[in-house]
């Protein structure tokens, strides 16, 4: 079964206004973890005593890439037990990486007793599954780009018939196509260790799905690009240039596309599932709910992560890479470069590219540069809004904490018409509102 609510509730991304987004993100931003879950912090300080801090992961530490994974799931909307599954997703490591802080067979036990039952149930599948071979090489490459744009446009009308009372056919191709690649009934993968049969729910497949774009925007740069020659985009892994140099260069990497498209597949598979529900209701059957496997009850109901527009939409990759190169060379202009010329480099990456934050908020400050307040503050927003949503930073020079403060300090000053214009007075920047100072 499906949902359409976020955390904040609402329908649509839209329907969640900045104030509910800002309270919701509020206790990651203060490090309050105990608001979040009472029990994060002890969960948290079980995996700084495993050595999750010491351990290197992707752009950072294992240690911040589970506890960042965790805040996207939360943010999303994820039940207790999916986002404590992405707090300790790779702890008994698995396809992608070597990071087995816990054992994955004698140390079940121990991790089950410290997240509970279905989370470590989860956390156990996630990590003993094949899961490129499940999630790229299975159902996102099965794809084109305007296959996906057309199965949406579809599943979304059968949707509205069945909800005007109209049946929905499974004999629908974008049903058809779907179904064959992820059964009603589940896959089933082999165990990476021991080649043994692994059955998945559909529910749990479509998960993992959301995992991995969290996990993707979370850990990726260009020196992922570099590593698997992604030139083009569409993150394929067709290239091996293992001598890439760590840390790469800092510019955005080319994950956007993709994570589009594995969005867009959860949304089919959560769409399809709700067609399901309503044509049982529309039948007076039991809808299911009380046949589920125990790994649905687990996971729960397949809540639609604001991104993408509601995973509605998929980028183009020649589209993300135009949009990244402009937003660089924006970036990267000198103090000689006309303003002019610098917001219509950001303008059209906004354009090409109007699902990442960072190049909105880099444009608020143009525009706060020339004074023009009113489009400052509705870029300031927009950027803002777009980074809440997405719980991770597009531009991973500056930490996703970093982009929203220095977006909301921005927002703040162009509401009071106000932005410094010596050197000093921006470096004295830092007070946002809502923020009240007792000491």
């Amino acid at each position: 079964m499906a949902t359409e609510n976020m955390n904040g509730g609402g329908n649509s991304s839209k329907d969640s206004s900045d104030e509910e987004l800002l309270a919701a993100a509020r206790p990651f931003l203060r490090g309050e973890l105990g608001k979040v879950d009472p029990e994060l912090p002890s969960l948290a300080s079980v995996l700084c005593a495993a050595g999750a801090g010491e351990c290197y992961h992707k752009h950072g530490t294992f240690l911040a890439h589970l506890l960042d994974v965790y805040r996207i799931l939360r943010l999303w909307g994820a039940s207790d037990a999916v986002a404590r599954c992405g707090l300790f997703h790779s702890s008994y490591s698995n396809s992608y990486v070597d990071l087995a802080i816990f054992h994955p067979d004698t140390g079940r036990d121990a991790v089950r007793a410290i997240v509970g039952g279905p989370a470590e149930r989860l956390v156990h599948l996630f990590c003993v599954v094949p899961r490129h071979a499940l999630i790229h090489d299975d159902l996102h490459l099965r794809y084109t780009d305007a296959e996906l744009r057309d199965h949406l446009a579809a599943s979304q009308a059968s949707l509205a018939d069945a909800r005007a009372g109209r049946s929905a056919s499974v004999d629908e191709p974008w049903r058809r196509k779907l179904r064959s690649l992820v059964p009603p009934e589940g896959v089933v993968a082999k165990h990476i260790r021991t080649g043994e049969p692994v059955k998945l729910s559909r529910r749990v497949v479509a998960v993992f799905i959301l995992m991995t774009v969290a996990d993707f925007s979370d850990q990726y740069t260009d020196y992922q690009d570099k590593l698997f020659g992604n030139d083009d985009g569409r993150l394929e892994f067709r290239g091996d240039n293992w001598g890439a140099l760590w840390p790469g260069t800092g510019k955005p990497g080319l994950w956007v596309s993709a994570m589009s498209r594995l969005a867009a597949l959860y949304s089919l598979i959560a769409r399809d599932e709700q067609l399901d529900k309503l044509t049982a209701m529309a039948s007076s059957l039991d809808d299911g709910r009380s046949n589920e496997e125990d790994d649905d009850v687990i996971v729960g109901e397949l809540v639609i992560p604001p991104v993408f527009e509601r995973c509605s939409r998929v980028l183009d990759p020649g589209e993300q890479k135009a949009a990244r190169d402009l937003y660089w060379e924006a970036i990267c202009s000198g103090g000689d470069t006309e303003a002019s010329k610098v917001e219509a480099l950001l303008r059209e990456s906004i354009a090409k590219n109007p699902f990442v934050g960072e190049p909105e908020l880099v444009l608020a400050q143009v525009l706060l540069n020339d004074g023009r307040y009113e489009e400052a503050a509705a870029a300031a927003e927009r950027g803002v809004r777009l980074l809440l949503e997405w719980g991770s930073s597009w531009d991973k020079r500056m930490s996703w904490e970093g982009w929203v403060s220095w977006g909301r300090v921005m927002g703040d000053k162009a509401k009071l018409r106000q932005w410094p214009r010596t050197a000093w007075g921006i470096i004295n920047l830092g007070l946002v509102r809502g923020v009240v100072n007792t000491n």
